[in-house]
């Protein structure tokens, strides 16, 4: 059944982007926007308010977790998953004290974006 959720995905890499929102789609989430910079996100997510972002780290405009901050305080109730091919353990530790549900690694599994979405359709 069709969810009325939200979600912005936001990675510079355009072929990222589409992956993840096919995904999303597939589990019946209608609404997806897509950002390739920190600039195009904040509009996205002011104008959204997203239920759920996945955020890349990496931006060409803007440090990811400067983003998610922002997010956090501007939308507590969104859902960020972090996104990023450098999983360091500083990377993780920031993301997870800056608010982040998720810390997803390049590559991924379509299993694994959808083990992290599915408790939030119901």
């Amino acid at each position: 059944m069709p969810s009325a959720l939200c979600a912005l995905v936001v990675d510079d890499v355009a072929a990222v982007r589409s992956y993840i929102s096919q995904i999303l789609q597939g589990l019946g989430i209608s609404s997806v926007f897509e950002a390739a910079d920190g600039n195009s996100a904040r509009r996205l997510f002011s104008q959204y308010r997203p239920d759920m972002v996945f955020l890349d780290i990496q931006l060409p405009d803007i440090n990811g977790q400067q983003l998610l901050k922002s997010f956090r305080l501007e939308h507590e109730p969104a859902v960020v998953f972090m996104v990023s091919a450098f999983s360091s353990v500083d990377n993780l530790k920031m993301a997870v004290e800056n608010g982040a549900s998720a810390f997803v690694v390049k590559p991924f599994s379509a299993s694994r974006i959808t083990s992290l979405v599915q408790p939030l359709l119901h």
